[in-house]
């Protein structure tokens, strides 16, 4: 889709507006890409068919921002208003004002092309949760924040009860945390094989097997120098989270050493909440399951993602439902009382009653927690090539719409939820538990309550702050990852940094 803005009255230059104007794209359009061509705007549109084209104009009390949109079907011209004076205060808040004009007379010309409104209506991020958390703790009611988000962003009347539902639990937790805690991501980037949906780094184990044991001694590395760090800072860890790739692809020496490290060097002392993701069945022993249970982790997710043989066989997993069900039984019995299992609404070769039947069989085992993730279509995985095989973005609503109304008859609570690009039906990822059993983990991360410390190959450290944000990346892949690793320690210092200022 071509994007026009009209730049003569636009405050600063309208490229810092591009990223608005194409995420409301997506989200009305998402088969579409933007393009901005070049020159002036062509006096003549009328044979335009895919177009968008952004004006601003400053009256006396108003301003106009209008966004007339040209598709196949036809145009219209969307227009969003606002008191003039909103454009005399703060850089900041002039940016804010104008991105959310743009994004909302966009919506208002592309949803009367369409004739239908998407279910998160004119909301484009990836945390919605964060809007009603924000009103929530500025004094307003779960029904108020509630209508915010249906009157102000035409969120649907079920969307913006999730959102709030998220959003109580998230201020529940934030009046949990204390001062100096933080929270701990481990990655493991190896999985038995890679399924067709991902575009994690993850690396293939089989093909890298020589690449694991030097991973580990590199990390074990990391997780020395990052507990040195954190006890001279007297930062805590809070909550504690392996994921990956698979970190049960590791043998069990291997996850005891990683565990025995992690316990002698980072200050865990206080730490309320151990995750690993055991999460394919594949990789799941009664070995490695006792290793885990013998250094406390108390929380594990084993992620079938689908019940379906042959959705498993589309997706490219090499176990069977049975492998699920066995992994899932081994782990009670060697007493895991906190199990999350994940499913995928919108896998290929999947439909409607075969995702209802995955989701009753994961709930006949009767796991603590639940995740519902949407499909989401991401560069670099398998189903790029091959999406003719997908369910509609319609049928993907049904059966969120219906695991929501089965995990809540069931008594489960929606407790963290995000967005991503390229969702089927611009959709959601929910995790539901029962009362008393969600991840803190999830909330603070997905949330940004608190600094989360990452470490391993692609970690993404947040540090969080005096109403800043810092991110410090670590290498996305193994061997890099190896080779930068003088690089990854020295990193650290960064962290004193932001904590002494």
């Amino acid at each position: 889709m071509k994007l026009y803005f009209e730049t003569s009255n636009f405050p600063w230059a309208p490229e810092r507006y591009h990223y608005s104007a194409e995420q409301m794209m997506l989200t009305l359009f998402p088969e579409e890409r933007p393009e901005y061509p070049e020159g002036l705007l062509p006096r003549d549109m009328s044979g335009e068919k895919n177009a968008a084209v952004f004006t601003l104009h400053r009256g006396k009390k108003l301003t106009n921002l209008s966004v007339l949109v040209f598709r196949p079907q036809g145009y219209y011209n969307g227009v969003a208003r606002f008191p003039s004076e909103e454009l005399d205060r703060s850089p900041e808040e002039v940016y804010h004002t104008v991105q959310h004009a743009l994004k909302l007379a966009f919506y208002k010309a592309g949803t009367a092309l369409l004739g239908r409104e998407p279910p998160w209506g004119a909301l484009t991020g990836v945390r919605p949760v964060k809007l009603p958390t924000r009103a929530i703790l500025a004094g307003a009611s779960p029904k108020q924040a509630q209508r915010e988000l249906e009157k102000d962003y035409h969120v649907s009347p079920q969307r913006a009860r999730l959102a709030v539902d998220c959003a109580r639990a998230s201020v529940e937790v934030r009046q949990s945390l204390e001062p100096g805690e933080v929270s701990l991501y481990v990655g493991i980037p190896f999985c038995p094989t890679r399924c067709a949906y991902c575009s994690f780094v993850s690396a293939d184990v089989g093909r890298t097997l020589r690449l694991v044991e030097p991973y580990l001694e590199g990390l074990l590395r990391e997780v020395a120098e990052t507990g040195r760090l954190l006890r001279e800072l007297g930062l805590r860890v809070r909550s504690f989270y392996m994921g990956g790739g698979t970190p049960t692809t590791l043998p069990a020496d291997q996850l005891d050493r990683l565990l025995s490290r992690c316990e002698d060097c980072l200050p865990l002392e206080g730490c309320g909440e151990y995750t690993v993701e055991a999460g394919r069945p594949d990789t799941i022993s009664g070995e490695k399951l006792q290793t885990l249970a013998r250094h406390g982790i108390g929380r594990i997710s084993i992620n079938p993602q689908t019940l379906q043989p042959h959705v498993l066989e589309a997706i490219g997993r090499e176990h069977t439902t049975d492998d699920i069900r066995k992994a899932y039984g081994l782990a009670r019995e060697v007493g895991f009382a906190s199990i999350n299992m994940d499913l995928i609404a919108g896998l290929p070769q999947d439909s409607l009653d075969g995702f209802r039947a995955s989701l009753n069989q994961v709930l006949d085992m009767d796991p603590e927690n639940i995740t519902v993730h949407t499909l989401a279509l991401k560069k670099g995985s398998a189903l790029m090539e091959r999406r003719g095989s997908l369910p509609s973005g319609d049928e993907v609503a049904g059966m969120l719409d219906w695991s929501r109304e089965i995990l809540t008859a069931r008594g489960y609570l929606p407790y963290y939820l995000y967005r991503q690009k390229y969702m089927s039906g611009s959709l959601e990822n929910v995790g539901w538990a029962r009362p008393g059993t969600g991840s803190l983990y999830n909330i603070v991360m997905m949330e940004e309550l608190h600094t989360v410390v990452s470490l391993g190959a692609g970690g993404v450290t947040k540090l969080i702050g005096g109403g800043k944000i810092l991110r410090l990346t670590n290498p996305k892949f193994p061997q890099d990852y190896l080779s930068g690793l003088d690089k990854v320690l020295g990193q650290k210092e960064e962290i004193r940094a932001f904590y002494q200022q």
